[in-house]
């Protein structure tokens, strides 16, 4: 029997804590199945302590540029960053979180697909890292224009495009009931003052054909995370980001409107 609601995690960036609450709210939301977009690593402690909970609830995994770049010993995340502040961050997230990966989940990451599909609402939804062309291709609210978004569907023949990569939901209804949706992070808040993370939650509408996409926004025990990136010795930069929901790094990969919703 094809699922009538599912949910669907962006980043989980090796929170732990943030995962094992979407999975308790997404039970109780009704959620039939449970999907993630990839990047289970970075940013946070102990990568080990995500995986198990992947498997024992069962959720679907996107390969993200993290996973992918953890499951073959690559020398960086293959993240898309050109600034050089940005990069001095994202090279200390992941030499701590292959330094802390066990050779089983590596090897687990590797298989993980590219992309995955299901049909709901009667529907196509093809979930993706960053986008169906490229994992780390960066799709921003401001700069992505409908257009574009209706040729991607259009060209990976899907009606619904999930996705994730820039840490920042966001969704946008498009051209003969087509849609797309960056589900947002697990991993860390979405650069808006406040300490919640978000997910999607997909229904089929009704007896129509079609989809209604929710972000969910969630709360978690952010302090105990901050607590244990300290004890880890990870950024003070990170742990503010936890704290206090805004970010302090990755930064200048924001175009300007994103950049000034922002504290810095």
């Amino acid at each position: 029997m094809r699922p009538e609601r599912v949910a669907v995690f962006g980043g989980i960036y090796s929170n732990h804590l943030a995962l094992e609450a979407a999975l308790e709210d997404a039970g109780a939301r009704g959620a039939q199945a449970l999907y993630c977009l990839g990047d289970l690593g970075g940013f946070g402690p102990h990568p080990d302590r995500v995986f198990p909970l992947l498997r024992e609830a069962d959720v679907k995994v996107v390969q993200g540029n993290y996973d992918h770049a953890i499951g073959q010993g690559l020398a960086d995340c293959q993240c898309g960053y050109t600034d050089p502040r940005d990069n001095h961050f994202a090279r200390i997230s992941y030499e701590y979180t292959l330094r802390n990966t066990s050779d089983r989940w590596r090897s687990w990451m590797r298989e993980l697909p590219p992309e995955r599909r299901i049909l709901l609402g009667g529907k196509r939804v093809l979930m993706c890292h960053g986008s169906p062309r490229r994992t780390n291709e960066f799709l921003w609210e401001s700069t992505t224009s409908s257009d574009f978004l209706d040729w991607l569907t259009r060209e990976y023949e899907a009606d619904v495009i999930l996705a994730t990569h820039t840490g920042l939901y966001w969704r946008r209804e498009l051209q003969g009931g087509r849609a797309f949706a960056n589900v947002g992070v697990l991993g860390r808040p979405a650069n808006d003052g406040r300490t919640e993370v978000e997910y999607a939650l997909l229904s089929a509408s009704g007896d129509r054909p079609g989809v209604d996409v929710e972000i969910v926004s969630l709360g978690y025990d952010h302090e105990r995370l901050a607590r244990e990136m300290q004890d880890e010795d990870l950024p003070a930069e990170f742990v503010e980001t936890i704290l206090t929901g805004w970010w302090t790094t990755c930064l200048e990969a924001l175009p300007a409107k994103e950049r000034r919703r922002g504290r810095h």
